[in-house]
């Protein structure tokens, strides 16, 4: 009889702890969502948001506003969402920075992994590795044959100490083996004037900064960092096609909460963040930006995290590069 009963009320809490998952879920949500982007608004990382913000709303039938807090690599929005409540009312839009920090900095007030709960990620955009056309040099193979010819005086641009622009021009400098000197520049358009004005020798941007530039037929592309070929460019060929398979990197999108926000939460989260990218719209408007709509599970969202993590780790590491 005592075993009964305890078996009988096991299964009650099962079921209460059911019932209230279920509950949470329908009651989910009730007021407004803020979406924290940790960048200044009109960049790519604050389309982004705001596209999927929309989508959102639609979705969930609740406004979706969209904070900007600048600052710190993203540090000082990805700080705030951490200590937020994990009711799933504040979140964080997470790009590669968020992947970045926890080897660029020496210490930081959120551990990527055990603050956040990952949620979904949305779209992926490849970079392309762009040269001055007054170099002279058509392909991967004629830069590295230049570079090696000239090595004290190579240089690469960037955005910023820490980038994806710096890390990816790092990355670059790791794997082909050439010497090469940081230029960092105070934001990306700076940083793509130098390739245009012949202040560096190569630097990596998105697709919808990069495209503008060909029509002034200053600038080459050489190659781009995805696994497949651009549907935008198609005659840019892979680093895998150039003897570079491990250069491949993307400026990623994804949603992050707070950790212990409730799984039901979470759940119809990334199922309504799914709905967004299906939408043909939505795809519209990815393309439009040069990236990659897609599909997630909060699973497969953290295995990216932990693969995102570990490669910038290694090149940060290699290269001895420190924010701070």
């Amino acid at each position: 009889m005592k075993k009964r009963v305890l078996i009988t009320a096991a299964l009650a809490a099962a079921l209460t702890g059911a019932s209230l998952a279920w509950a949470a879920d329908d009651a989910y949500p009730s007021k407004p969502i803020r979406l924290l982007v940790g960048y200044a608004p009109g960049g790519g990382t604050d389309i982004m948001a705001r596209l999927m913000g929309r989508g959102l709303s639609i979705e969930l039938g609740q406004s979706v506003i969209i904070e900007n807090k600048p600052g710190a690599g993203q540090n000082i929005a990805a700080t705030y969402v951490a200590r937020a409540p994990a009711d799933g009312y504040t979140l964080f839009l997470g790009s590669p920075a968020f992947a970045i920090n926890t080897s660029l900095y020496k210490s930081l007030d959120y551990d990527p992994v055990k603050s956040f709960a990952p949620v979904a990620m949305f779209g992926q955009s490849p970079n392309l590795l762009i040269v001055p056309n007054s170099l002279g040099v058509n392909s991967v193979a004629e830069f590295l044959a230049y570079s090696k010819k000239n090595s004290r005086r190579i240089n690469y641009s960037s955005s910023g100490v820490g980038s994806s622009q710096h890390l990816g021009g790092e990355m670059f400098r790791q794997e082909a083996v050439i010497e090469a000197r940081h230029i960092p520049y105070r934001g990306s358009a700076p940083s793509i004037q130098a390739i245009m004005s012949d202040e560096v020798h190569y630097t990596f941007t998105n697709i919808p900064s990069a495209t503008p530039l060909l029509s002034s037929q200053k600038v080459r592309v050489l190659a781009i960092t995805s696994d497949k070929r651009s549907p935008l460019l198609p005659n840019v060929p892979t680093m895998a096609e150039v003897g570079m398979p491990r250069m491949q990197m993307s400026t990623w999108y994804g949603v992050l909460a707070p950790v212990g926000t409730p799984a039901a939460v979470i759940t119809r989260l990334n199922v309504a963040i799914n709905k967004v990218v299906r939408n043909a719209d939505f795809r519209e408007q990815m393309d439009r930006q040069g990236a990659d709509p897609s599909e997630s599970t909060p699973a497969s969202f953290a295995s990216f995290l932990d693969e995102d993590i570990a490669r910038w780790r290694s090149v940060i590491k290699a290269g001895n590069v420190s924010a701070e």
